[in-house]
């Protein structure tokens, strides 16, 4: 299969893209991508898709989560470490309680871009370009940091290079140990307010640790993890000059990140984020919001999975806690009447955004919890399996979403509010929506 041309996706129309005014500066920034050494490695990518098929057979679950839009000032040890110590403890939680492997994906090293609402920003008597994330613009109000900077796309392939250096030292070298993971879960349950409520699946894996301690066994697994890096397939220029042909198979693959997903606002059927991701033979994501038809989620699976592959292709739900009971049970069925090879997982953070009377865009604990619960309702009533969860969070105790254990309220998010688009789930929401997960898993 041969990779599409720029000149070809941007004929097909292309959704929030940068306009880059210096065409020669983009087409510059462009070719040395092209020379750059990949990020990940395509016998990588088939590995996640394997997983990802134990997924659509109900054999796996999905733990996919990190920032709305990383920074290019976040690129450091303490705040890569913190979301993969975050993400990790989840997942001992989760593993435990679904007694099924967990794949472990990182909305991190490539999440630079952001499509917005609106192309422009008013402030007083000044509009100016919105900010789109660090891949196209910076989020300082002037002229110049609001520029599209084809430039920035070098920077993001740099800064993902070494969060995924980090991530593969920390993952691959000790540190993901599983004693230590849960030890950090047990640091939650004793401090957090509602650690009591959780304590029971605490105690439950410190007594499995203890047997398997008491037997002499440790294997390699409990000392490292697979863990795969993603990002919504957002700017063309960047994902195309990163799409490579594989020595071995022939076949293309986007380097750039092992899972790739096209988001709500530029899955265009016969546009050019379906036509791209439709050539590459990474697992792809594609974002399913109330709009969307079942005869528009069976147009997607033959598009992108035309061979009907299991774990090739990832429906990501994210209806809002209102809708996806009404919503989510005739697209399921229809999908899974058609014979659709596809793992299903919830998205419980856009469809759930509102603005406070103090001017923060936040997200209600409860609500996240509530569409969580709705699309494990959904999929255990009709017999198919409620396959993951995407989630933005942070490993920092940051205030960005209201309510959980902590209780947090509207007033709370001035003290340590640093999105620079979207609220994440805070350490302990983090961990508290991970024993709640859990509790819904056993309940299947």
């Amino acid at each position: 299969m041969s990779i599409p041309t720029l000149e070809e996706l941007h004929a097909l129309g292309a959704a929030q893209q940068p306009t880059y005014t210096n065409p020669a500066a983009r087409d510059a920034a462009v070719e040395r991508l092209r020379g750059m050494p990949p990020l990940v490695f395509a016998g990588e990518a088939d590995q996640l898709r394997e997983k990802l098929g134990a997924v659509a057979r109900g054999e796996a679950f999905v733990l996919q989560g990190g920032d709305c839009a990383e920074t290019f000032d976040g690129v450091n040890a303490d705040n890569i470490r913190n979301k993969l110590r975050v993400l990790l403890s989840m997942a001992v939680v989760l593993t435990y309680a679904a007694s099924v492997p967990v794949v472990k994906i990182g909305r991190m090293a490539g999440q630079y871009a952001k499509p917005r609402s609106s192309d422009t920003e008013t402030r007083g008597d000044v509009t100016l370009p919105a900010y789109r994330g660090d891949a196209v613009n910076g989020f300082e109000f002037t002229p110049e940091s609001r520029a599209h900077d084809p430039q920035r796309l070098l920077e993001v392939y740099h800064a993902s290079a070494a969060t995924l250096n980090l991530a593969r030292a920390f993952t691959q070298g000790g540190y993901a140990d599983l004693r230590k993971m849960h030890a950090w879960n047990s640091d939650f349950v004793r401090n957090s307010p509602v650690g009591a409520k959780y304590e029971s699946i605490g105690n439950e894996i410190d007594k499995a640790l203890a047997f398997m301690d008491a037997i002499g066994v440790d294997p390699d697994e409990f000392h490292t993890v697979d863990f795969y890096s993603s990002h919504e397939a957002l700017i063309l220029e960047y994902e195309q000059a990163l799409t490579r042909i594989d020595q071995r198979t022939g076949d293309p693959y986007d380097v750039s990140g092992h899972f790739l997903w096209i988001g709500e606002r530029t899955r265009q059927l016969g546009g050019a984020h379906v036509e791209l991701l439709s050539r590459i033979a990474n697992p792809v994501g594609i974002k399913l919001g109330p709009t969307t038809t079942p005869d528009d989620a069976l147009a997607y699976a033959r598009a992108l999975n035309p061979d009907n592959t299991p774990g090739k292709l990832t429906f990501v739900t994210r209806f809002g806690a209102a809708k996806i009971r009404d919503l989510l049970p005739e697209l399921v069925e229809k999908v899974r009447a058609a014979g659709v090879q596809v793992a299903w997982i919830t998205d419980p953070m856009h469809g759930n955004t509102f603005a406070t009377d103090n001017g923060y865009k936040t997200r209600e604990f409860d609500d996240v919890i509530d569409e969580v619960r709705g699309f494990f309702e959904v999929h255990r009533a009709l017999g198919t399996w409620p396959g993951g969860v995407h989630v933005e969070l942070t490993g920092d105790d940051v205030t960005e979403c209201v309510g959980g254990g902590g209780k947090l309220v509207a007033a709370d998010l001035t003290h340590r509010y640093e999105t620079l688009c979207d609220p994440r789930l805070n350490r302990a929401q983090s961990l508290e929506l991970a024993f709640l997960v859990a509790e819904m898993l056993r309940e299947r």
